[in-house]
């Protein structure tokens, strides 16, 4: 593959990741588990792609079916790809003593998201080139990141708010798996073309409501206090 090709591919998902640590104001992870959540983003991938291998026998996306379209793209593409960075999520830092505040589990999400974005980019690079490249820098790619952030919401909250851990497990899984299929249905389905705008207006909502999810996050940091009070504001002039 083109090493031009490779990097436009590859700075996309690293350019969000980074994006998304800075917003770590409290206290910052390090460096050795995020790479590892990248890497094992990467990993995830590849079940990813055999699980929806396999869901492509069910023939439901063949048919002009809008119903079992939408199944495809849920039950599918959403699942499939949702399922094994949910599992990479859980498995490694959601046990360990670095994940130790709510916010951890959006940091920690989207490392993942964007190793899974990366792999899945540079395959595509060599398999269709850089048009489709560029335009999933804007698409897919940042859908990913807005899919991880909620995902990793809730996964937070579960572990700190034991009593409801269950519902914020269920929430973390379902609500990432039901707007990527939903995102993923207006791409793939060809009857209207003017339903595929709804694509772009699903990224926008996701990647807001992110951005509400991520600041709530910040204002319940437990180390939120201890950061203030050591470097105050200074008074106005």
């Amino acid at each position: 593959m083109n090493p031009l090709l490779s990097i436009i591919a590859v700075l996309p998902g690293i350019l969000i990741a980074f994006l998304i640590y800075r917003t770590d104001k409290f206290e910052k992870e390090a460096p050795l588990p995020l790479i590892i959540c990248f890497i094992l983003g990467m990993l995830a991938t590849i079940p990813s792609m055999y699980l929806e291998e396999w869901g492509t026998y069910l023939g439901w996306e063949e048919h002009g079916n809008l119903f079992l379209l939408f199944l495809f793209s849920v039950i599918v593409v959403g699942f499939s790809e949702e399922i094994t960075k949910y599992i990479a999520l859980l498995a490694y830092p959601y046990h360990r003593k670095f994940f130790n505040e709510p916010m951890d589990g959006i940091i920690y999400a989207t490392m993942i998201g964007m190793g899974f974005a990366t792999l899945e980019n540079l395959l595509y690079a060599g398999r269709y080139g850089l048009d489709t490249i560029l335009i999933r820098a804007f698409t897919a790619v940042p859908a990913h990141g807005a899919f991880a952030v909620i995902s990793g919401y809730y996964v937070g909250l579960s572990k700190f708010r034991p009593h409801r851990r269950l519902l914020y497990l269920f929430l973390g899984i379902f609500l990432p798996v039901l707007l990527h299929g939903i995102y993923d249905f207006f791409i793939l389905q060809e009857k209207f073309e003017w339903m595929m705008s709804f694509a772009t207006l699903t990224l926008l909502f996701c990647g807001y409501w992110g951005w509400q999810l991520i600041r709530k996050h910040q204002e319940i940091s437990p180390f939120r206090e201890e950061i203030e009070h050591e470097y105050p504001d200074e008074p106005e002039v």
